[in-house]
């Protein structure tokens, strides 16, 4: 639904991508919503594995656009299509997008569309595959009915969700199959459900089950298999529980897994960046030189200092303009200074909340597994309970009935049944209250979650209002600036075609027409 482009963010001179909506497309209205989305969900998670979204906007033209960092690297589905990766290598990326789709998940951010195409391998640090997500662009969009019709299939049908290819809401379930998708398709060199038709390849997703990995690669061990096909169960209960009991599984896997590092092919390394955007033009400065060569143009005409009226006012008046050019050229700078600022500390808290709640998610979802397990085994001992009071009831009717010798043996069973009932009863008892223990301890956990997430978004409406305000601000300086420019151009245009045929004014008249018209400058018109 875009057109990206490389762009040079002006004012604090660095290279940015800048996404719009396809030409074709303005039109659709609902299509600007869903970049809204993107820029949104991305922003509220502020994760180092998710692409940095700068700034959100609208051209003159009321076209959306987005401001994106600039990432040098390939696609995973470029390293993918190479054949199968060493498990090392996979798990690690695994274990990136995990970290970054928990931290999401926590904030009630679905990605929904994750494919090879979405995640990004780059150098940071010198580390390679450093994993970056990209095009939160679908994220949670079946949850608003303005955005899309009940029932509407999106997505990418070769990572779809079974519940997804169903037309059901997609959720943090569906993202966790998506990654076992790419698992898959990371340790084989193929996707685990091929069809060139998309409905059967639909209801391949909802229906057929996955081959184990270790049918097309033998060497697999079997907990990377059983972790990939937990991934893709069709049941999201069968799943892992969320992402960090995932990044848990992975940690486990990596420490069973050799230390030495994997080889990187050359092939596999990103690219040599192009070369930027050339930099900006001199600005003002240039104003201040051509209104000065002007002047003295005007002055070599006109020695006696007679000039037309109109050409003075238009001598002086480029003076004043540039005089004031620069004077707004430093308030736009301490203004996007300023921005910056607002920026910065923004993220930085994002950050820090953020990694307030996947701390606490993450103990939250260990006590929750763990009330789980406990409540799970109080069933089960309840369960035998009950076996060991019907056991009980049986041999306390025979030993109603029996005579003799027969009575002694069967009154020891009684007492065998009673006392395992007891036992069985007590045992249940404490796994309940450990049960219920760890459960309320969960819940004190999701209450600070809350918590958190609500003054997380305190933080971002206080924030966003912060930065509309600087923006306006710039924008402002922005359409004064413009008017600068446009009656600069109109001054040099009538001086220049008063003076062209004076020849004592040639030279300084070929100095300025060296340099170029003085057309509006595109620090100006991208300053937002």
């Amino acid at each position: 639904m875009g057109v990206v482009y490389r762009a040079r963010h002006v004012l604090i001179d660095r290279v940015v991508v800048l996404k719009l909506i396809r030409p074709d497309l303005r039109g659709e209205t609902h299509l600007r919503a869903w970049m809204l989305r993107e820029a949104r969900a991305a922003n509220r998670v502020d994760h180092a594995h998710i692409v940095d979204i700068y700034d959100v906007g609208e051209t003159e033209e009321g076209e959306l656009y987005l401001v994106m960092e600039y990432l040098i690297g390939v696609a995973l589905s470029q390293a993918i299509v190479k054949g199968p990766m060493p498990l090392p290598r996979a798990v690690d990326i695994l274990e990136q997008m995990t970290a970054a789709l928990a931290r999401a998940h926590d904030l009630g951010v679905v990605h929904r569309d994750l494919k090879a195409d979405n995640i990004m391998l780059t150098v940071r640090g010198g580390r390679h595959d450093f994993v970056k997500i990209l095009d939160f662009g679908l994220a949670a969009l079946s949850r608003d009915s303005r955005l899309a019709p009940k029932g509407a299939v999106f997505g990418t049908p070769e990572y779809m969700s079974p519940e997804q290819a169903r037309g059901e809401d997609a959720n943090a379930s569906s993202d966790l199959y998506a990654l076992g998708i790419l698992f898959y398709e990371m340790m084989t060199g193929q996707l685990p459900f091929r069809s060139s038709d998309r409905d059967t390849l639909l209801e391949m997703q909802r229906s057929a089950p996955a081959i184990s990995p270790r049918t097309l690669r033998g060497e697999l061990p079997q907990h990377a298999c059983d972790i990939c096909l937990r991934l893709l169960e069709k049941d999201p209960k069968d799943r892992f529980r969320d992402g960090h009991h995932l990044k848990e599984e992975l940690k486990a896997l990596q420490r069973a897994l050799p230390s030495t590092a994997w080889d990187v092919n050359d092939s596999d390394a990103p690219a040599a960046p192009p070369p930027p955007p050339p930099a900006p033009s001199p600005g003002v400065v240039e104003w201040s030189h051509r209104a000065a060569q002007f002047l003295r143009a005007t002055s070599r005409a006109y020695p006696n200092g007679r000039a037309p009226e109109n050409v003075q006012k238009a001598a002086e008046h480029m003076w004043d303009l540039a005089a004031r050019a620069a004077r707004l050229e430093g308030e736009l700078a301490s203004h996007s200074k300023k921005l910056g600022a607002i920026e910065r500390r923004g993220r930085a808290l994002r950050a820090e909340i953020g990694r307030k709640v996947e701390e606490l998610a993450g103990e939250e979802s260990r006590a929750s597994r763990e009330a789980t397990a406990q409540s799970e085994r109080a069933d089960e001992l309840e369960a035998e309970r009950v076996r060991a009071v019907e056991g009980l009831a049986a041999a306390t009717a025979r030993a109603r009935t029996a005579e003799g010798t027969a009575t002694g043996p069967i009154l020891r069973k009684v007492g065998v049944c009673e006392g395992r009932a007891d036992v069985l009863e007590r045992v249940r008892d404490d796994y309940r209250g450990r049960a219920e223990e760890r459960e309320v301890y969960a819940q004190g956990l999701r209450t600070q979650i809350d918590d958190l997430k609500k003054q997380l978004l305190r933080y971002s409406e206080a924030l966003e209002s912060d930065l509309a305000a600087g923006r306006d601000r710039i924008a402002t300086r922005v359409r004064e600036a413009l008017s600068y420019e446009q009656q600069f151009v109109e001054d040099s245009t009538l001086l220049l075609e008063h003076l062209r045929d004076r020849p004592e004014c040639r030279e300084l008249l070929e100095d300025i027409i060296e340099e170029g018209p003085a057309r509006p400058k595109p620090e100006y018109t991208a300053g937002r």
